[in-house]
């Protein structure tokens, strides 16, 4: 009579089976359809993973599981022995038939010659040939020893690489990946059952069958061509049967044994991954709704949110049933006090991921936005209006500038009118000299020359243009603040800029000053560049740039030199003129 026992190692997962003989053709049937293989060193049965189907077999097989007494270390150091063993007999062959290899060669020792037409020739060739198949064999043994040594290593690596603690954490990882999908179905059939409790008509039925995806309405395939046939076809199931199969369906989904057989048997595996890997510390930070649904969300709950109901109590909720092992019966909702729930997570072994440091923007922090007073507000435009009239004069059309006027406007105004890229209100920086500051810097090469912002101001666009500068926007009914901007100097270098401009720069009498010199670059492109010259503060002239590409790759312009020359040049040719 056959007796069989079967064991289970939560090591590797694996069920075995131990037959005292060997097995008839009807069981050896059954046992191999169940995805047990024979491994004929270890003489037993073995299944690659653990399945309720293959454990109903084991049981009525043998009757119990029990525990497997051999450790996984313990396998791998009988298997790599094994290996060694064969190695060792592998490298014997390959020494063996290399010393007889080298007894040959001594027939050609001093590389005595086959010689042709004499009596020695058969002999000599007979010798060469086994000489020649010998170091050929050993040169095989010497290869399959080198591959089972390498056999044997690997083994004892991959035991040692299981035992890894990174690895067993990794394994906890995936094991709770596990348990979130088969909680996901379950959660996904208390959806599905509370869809059909909502559709009871007709035709709302057949809308939830046509119009919804099957892992929502849990219907087989062609329930829906079933009830709604294609053309003149009569229907072979009512909406009503339709509907009772998918509650069906949701409940066996619900309440069926295999899933919860899953659910257990990984939950058990944590536990064994956890009690090796070490005890999880009791969590004794502060507790915050946000853990506790993390927390509830890696064990499968679907959605969960968490608030405070009362002084360190703390009420989690789910659209669905929480998974069984958080709480009992088919509940929605757990309500525990603080060190409850740290009890909770330790016996789960969840750990509180440590918080993640912020990451540290590398742009510069915006300035502050300010609503300037009326007064200051006034100040403001009227530079503004001044610098255009400055830039006008310089270029000889003064008659050009306009000037413009405060918009003072409500908040609310303010806030219906100022959303969309086509806004005539918007929000700019300004620089300390009271200038607004580009969007973009006028170079696409190079550093960028724009001056740092000091503040942000609301602006009206509406009706400006090239030579009428932007209106200042005062929110009329909100607090405001004073600039950061010291308006007296900007107002008295804004008069001395229109009292300069349009009259040319000249050394009046005196020697060229090369510190008196200002050179201002423009680069509109890689290739394309301008310069302005400026003598003791009075425009010389502006000039195309020359940009050269240098022998480091980089494109340059002419230097500083170049353009003191261009400005001694001008400047004593005005002199001579004027004299």
């Amino acid at each position: 009579m056959v007796t069989i026992s079967a064991t289970y190692s939560p090591e590797d997962n694996k069920l075995r089976l131990y037959a005292s003989s060997r097995l008839d053709a009807e069981t050896y049937a059954e046992v191999k359809a169940a995805g047990f293989v024979w491994a004929p060193k270890q003489e037993l049965f073995v299944a690659p993973k653990w399945t309720p189907a293959r454990e109903d077999l084991a049981l009525t097989l043998a009757g119990d599981i029990e525990p497997e007494e051999m450790t996984l270390a313990e396998r791998a150091q009988v298997k790599a022995e094994r290996l060694d063993n064969l190695a060792a007999k592998r490298r014997g062959e390959a020494e063996s038939l290399n010393r007889h290899a080298n007894e040959l060669s001594q027939a050609f020792y001093m590389g005595q010659p086959i010689l042709i037409g004499h009596h020695s020739e058969r002999k000599a060739r007979k010798t060469k040939e086994r000489m020649d198949a010998a170091q050929g064999n050993a040169i095989k043994a010497e290869k399959a020893a080198n591959y089972w040594l390498y056999r044997a290593e690997g083994v004892e690596h991959f035991a040692n690489m299981k035992n890894n603690p990174r690895v067993r954490a990794n394994r906890i990882k995936t094991l709770l990946a596990e348990l979130r999908d088969l909680q996901r179905g379950i959660n996904a059939a208390h959806r599905a059952r509370e869809l059909w409790e909502k559709a009871t008509t007709d035709e709302q039925i057949k809308w939830a069958l046509g119009n919804l995806p099957s892992d929502e309405t849990l219907a087989g395939y062609g329930t829906y061509s079933a009830v709604c046939p294609y053309g003149d076809a009569a229907p072979t199931m009512t909406p009503a049967d339709a509907r009772a199969q998918c509650i069906a369906a949701a409940d066996a989904r619900i309440n069926g044994p295999t899933r919860k057989r899953w659910i257990d048997h990984v939950l058990n595996r944590l536990a064994f991954e956890r009690a090796l890997l070490g005890d999880v510390p009791r969590f004794d930070g502060e507790l915050t709704p946000v853990i506790l649904q993390a927390f509830a969300r890696e064990h499968g709950a679907e959605k969960p949110k968490c608030s405070v109901v009362d002084d360190g109590f703390y009420l989690l909720e789910s659209p669905v049933p929480l998974p069984a092992h958080l709480v009992e019966g088919e509940r929605s909702w757990l309500e525990l006090s603080g060190d409850e729930w740290r009890d909770v997570m330790k016996a789960c072994g969840y750990e509180v991921p440590a918080p993640k440091a912020r990451r540290v923007s590398s742009k510069p922090a915006a300035a502050p936005l300010i609503n300037p007073t009326a007064e200051e507000a006034e100040r403001l435009q009227r530079i503004w209006n001044q610098q255009m009239l400055a830039s006008c004069k310089a270029k000889g059309r003064p008659e050009q500038a306009e000037e413009n006027t405060v918009t003072p406007l409500t908040q609310a105004t303010y806030s219906a009118n100022s959303g969309g890229s086509y806004s005539p209100l918007e929000t700019v920086e300004i620089s300390a000299d009271g200038c607004i500051v580009p969007t973009h810097r006028a170079s696409f090469c190079g550093a960028d020359d724009r001056q740092p912002a000091v503040a942000r101001i609301r602006i009206y666009t509406r009706g400006t243009g090239f030579y009428k500068p932007r209106s200042v926007v005062h929110i009329s009914d909100k607090p405001a603040k004073a600039l950061p901007l010291n308006l007296d100097a900007i107002e008295a270098e804004t008069r001395q800029a229109i009292a300069d401009a349009g009259e040319p720069a000249t050394l009046g009498g005196a020697v060229y000053d090369p510190a008196l010199m200002r050179i201002k670059r423009y680069r509109a492109s890689t290739s394309q560049g301008e310069v302005v010259l400026f003598y003791n503060g009075r425009k010389i002239e502006r000039y195309g740039d020359t940009i050269r590409r240098t022998e480091s790759g980089e494109y340059r312009g002419h230097d500083d030199d170049y353009w003191h020359t261009v400005a001694r040049r001008v400047l004593s040719e005005a002199q001579e003129l004027a004299a």
